[in-house]
C-alpha cells in the first residue's frame, strides 16, 4: 500500500463529531492505511457545531472561492483544514453558510431532518471533487462513508465520468444500519436529473430513504463494505446479488489485515 493514494469522504468523522458508527470507521481506516504509508486525504463537511478554535480549521484560500451550482442556483465554497492530532492527516472541510452554518448535522433541536439534505449532499459531493481537482491529487481509491457522502460514486460515475483524471480511481463504499426515518425532498431526484445524471441512475431517489440512497450508491460504487453487524436483510441480499466484491463485517481484532487484504485484492 506504499504511495496509494486513499481519499475518504465521509459525513461524519472522530475527533470533530461524536463517536458513531460512521464517525468512528471513517477515522479508523484511514489510521490502517495511514500506518503502512499509504497517502491519505479525509473530506467531510464543515458543520456549525466543529469547533474551529479547538480544531484549529483554517481556510484554503487558494481552493475556496468557487461557485458550485445546486438545482441552478450558485452556491459559494469554501475549504478549510486541518490534520487529525498525533495521525499527521489532513482533513478538508467542504462549507458553506447557506448549507452547513446551522449548529448540527443532519436535523433541528426537535430531531426534525433538515428539508434541504438533499441539496447538502448535492454541493458535498460537487464539493469534494472540484476541490481534488484543484488539489491535482488524484486517488487510486476513494473510499465512502454514510448517506450524506453517497452521491459521490453517482456522481463521479456520471456527472465527471469526461474527467480524465478519475479514470482508473476505484470506489469503495461503506453501507451502514439505517440512520433516518421516512425520506429527502421528494425532489431530490428532479435536482439530480438538472445535473442531466441518467433517468435509469437516479429512480431510486425517486423514494429517497436511506435504504434506497444506499441502493443507488452500491450500483455505482466497485467494491462494498460492511462495517456494522446487523445490517438490513434487504440491503445485506442487494449487496450480496450486486455482483461487486464486498467485504462482510468484520470485528476490529481482525479488520487491519483483512481490510488491507481486500484492497489489495478486489480493489486495486
Amino acid at each position: 500500500m506504499t504511495d496509494k493514494r486513499i481519499l475518504y469522504v465521509s459525513s461524519e468523522v472522530v475527533p470533530y463529531l461524536a463517536e458513531n458508527e460512521v464517525s468512528l470507521q471513517s477515522y479508523e481506516l484511514p489510521k490502517i492505511i495511514n500506518e503502512v504509508g499509504g497517502q491519505i486525504r479525509i473530506f467531510m463537511p464543515r458543520y456549525g457545531n466543529i469547533n474551529e478554535r479547538r480544531h484549529q480549521l483554517h481556510e484554503v484560500i487558494r481552493l475556496s472561492g468557487m461557485n458550485l451550482v445546486v438545482n441552478d442556483m450558485d452556491m459559494p465554497l469554501i475549504i478549510k483544514v486541518a490534520s487529525i492530532p498525533k495521525e499527521r492527516i489532513q482533513v478538508y472541510f467542504i462549507d458553506n453558510d447557506d448549507y452547513f452554518k446551522r449548529k448540527a448535522t443532519f436535523s433541528d433541536e426537535e430531531g426534525v431532518m433538515y428539508p434541504d439534505n438533499d441539496e447538502r449532499a448535492i454541493f458535498f459531493a460537487k464539493g469534494v471533487v472540484e476541490t481534488v481537482k484543484k488539489l491535482n491529487w488524484v486517488p487510486d481509491v476513494i473510499h465512502v462513508h454514510g448517506w450524506l457522502a453517497s452521491l459521490l460514486p453517482i456522481y463521479l460515475k456520471h456527472y465527471y465520468k469526461d474527467e480524465g483524471i478519475f479514470g482508473d480511481t476505484k470506489i469503495i463504499s461503506s453501507v451502514y444500519n439505517q440512520s433516518f426515518e421516512g425520506s429527502l425532498d421528494l425532489e431530490m431526484v428532479n435536482k439530480l436529473a438538472f445535473d442531466n445524471l441518467p433517468a435509469e441512475a437516479i429512480e431510486f431517489y425517486k423514494q429517497p430513504t436511506y435504504e434506497n440512497m444506499m441502493k443507488a450508491t452500491i450500483d455505482h460504487s466497485d467494491a462494498v463494505m460492511i462495517p456494522v453487524e446487523g445490517l438490513s436483510s434487504d440491503l445485506t441480499k442487494y449487496i450480496e446479488t450486486s455482483k461487486k466484491p464486498f467485504l462482510p463485517f468484520t470485528p476490529k481484532e481482525n479488520l487491519k489485515d483483512v481490510y488491507l487484504d481486500f484492497i489489495k485484492k478486489e480493489v486495486l
